[in-house]
């Protein structure tokens, strides 16, 4: 891989290390570009990042959605909101009985932080 070329891959597990260059690095190629937007686009919006640092902060590192819908907007509006947040790679879910609890996707959200890291 080329300074170019930069590699976005959602890694697994608690020792997933992010595989991003920093954006000083250099060029970003039109796809990498399009999948980083799509993530920065789902947290753009204010219901979006507020459901995403309720979830971060939550105890344990997962929320139900019965513990976060409040924000409010509607539950359809919550669910729609949150599965924008899940097609950008920002969360994951597990379904229990009948509530879905959700997580951050940490390796993600490292991948974001490590591209944006200006030091590098």
């Amino acid at each position: 891989m080329s300074k170019l070329d930069v590699e976005l891959t959602v890694l697994q597990g608690a020792d997933a290390v992010p595989c991003c260059l920093p954006i000083t690095a250099g060029e970003l190629s039109r796809a990498d570009a399009e999948k980083m937007a799509g993530m920065f686009k789902a947290l753009s919006d204010p219901v979006r990042l507020r459901l995403f640092s309720r979830i971060a902060s939550h105890p344990g590192g997962e929320a139900c959605v019965c513990d976060i819908a409040d924000v409010g907007v509607s539950q359809p509006t919550v669910s729609h909101h949150l599965r924008k947040l899940r097609e950008a790679g920002l969360l994951t879910s597990e379904r229990r009985g009948t509530w879905v609890y959700y997580q951050v996707a940490p390796s993600v959200v490292a991948a974001m932080a490590a591209m944006l890291d200006l030091r590098g």
